[in-house]
């Protein structure tokens, strides 16, 4: 297997890094034909724009030793034997337990990953200079079963019109599946739970303006075939593919940034591991310049004081996290009991 390995020369801010690939012929996704040498290739290849849009944060580290096909874990801690220009920072969970985590900051840091067998790169929101305070507010809309990526744009075009009312600018991805990521640059001043109240404040005005369409019920049997806002992604360690970052599925797809000019007739299994080296080359890259100008969430934070004047209160939260003030039962309705 030694035998078998190859040296990539990865070009980056520092210089040129030679990163090991073992195994060079594994198939990472069988059904597509990409092998771990393609996937580290394709990681240099984007490895200008990966890194401004997941470096200097804070990131977990989605592993399959044998492909998308076999078992898979999630590293957070840094592995063994990492390479002397691999950093980490300590970030904090919600348990208050505090460990380190990888932070990319060059190209060569993904392909390493690459051959640490990482297929799903997971950022937090947060730089790692401070990773209390997010500096991007992000919208997971997910659709339901029934639903797809073509009922998630009317949804992803309200919501651009809707943070761009409150003084923020929208940028949008595909996740890599079914469903849309619409993030927005923020100043870092407040810390996740403040940004989370955000979100929901952004979703349950999305949910009135097209109720048909969107929801906020945490609940799975509330949902119907509507989108779902999910607002959890918003809270501290839970994170979604960043982008640029490849999919464990079957089609090598990439959580690929659009033009919002695209979102309408983009069909997100086009863009592929294989695929995405040339379009980034082609037409550039859409995120470029999200952190120029960032917003800030005053408005979306006075709107959550609303809903709370108004009998809305908090949202429930990962079954994982502690009890939060204020947040309502875990009990899934049709189990709840019903008063007597």
């Amino acid at each position: 297997m030694a035998a078998e390995a190859v040296t990539l020369t990865v070009p980056g801010p520092h210089g040129d890094r030679d990163v090991r690939i073992s195994s060079p012929k594994r198939a990472i996704w069988p059904a597509a034909g990409v092998t771990k040498l393609a996937l580290a290739e394709y990681l240099v290849a984007v490895g200008e724009a990966f890194v401004a849009a997941n470096g200097d944060r804070p990131v977990s580290l989605q592993r399959f030793p044998e492909g998308v096909e076999g078992e898979q874990f999630f590293s957070k801690n840094p592995p063994k034997g990492a390479p002397e220009w691999v950093r980490a920072v300590p970030v904090t969970y919600p348990s208050g337990r505090s460990h380190p985590q990888v932070v990319i900051d060059e190209p060569a840091v993904a392909v390493w990953a690459a051959q640490m067998n990482t297929v799903v790169f997971h950022p937090w929101a947060s730089r790692a200079g401070a990773s209390d305070f997010p500096d991007e507010l992000r919208i997971d809309l997910d659709p339901q079963p029934g639903t797809g990526f073509a009922e998630a744009v009317p949804a992803a075009l309200a919501l651009r019109e809707l943070l761009a009312e409150v003084g923020l600018t929208a940028f949008v991805k595909t996740s890599g599946n079914r469903g849309i990521h619409v993030f927005a640059p923020i100043e870092p001043t407040h810390e996740f739970l403040d940004v989370r109240h955000a979100v929901i404040a952004a979703a349950r005005e999305l949910e009135r303006r097209m109720p048909e369409h969107v929801t906020t019920a945490w609940w799975k049997e509330e949902r119907g075939d509507r989108v779902f806002v999910d607002f959890n992604q918003a809270n501290r360690d839970r994170t979604m593919a960043g982008a640029y970052s490849p999919r464990a599925l079957p089609w090598a797809s990439v959580s690929a940034p659009l033009d919002w000019s695209e979102v309408e007739t983009a069909d997100p299994k086009e863009f592929t591991v294989l695929t995405m080296p040339d379009r980034l080359a082609e037409r550039g890259d859409p995120w470029a310049r999200m952190h120029d100008e960032p917003g800030r969430i005053d408005v979306l934070l006075e709107w959550w004081k609303r809903d709370l004047d108004d009998g809305l209160g908090e949202l429930p939260f990962p079954p994982d996290f502690p009890k939060m003030p204020g947040e309502p039962t875990r009990v899934q309705p049709s189990r709840a009991k019903k008063p007597d």
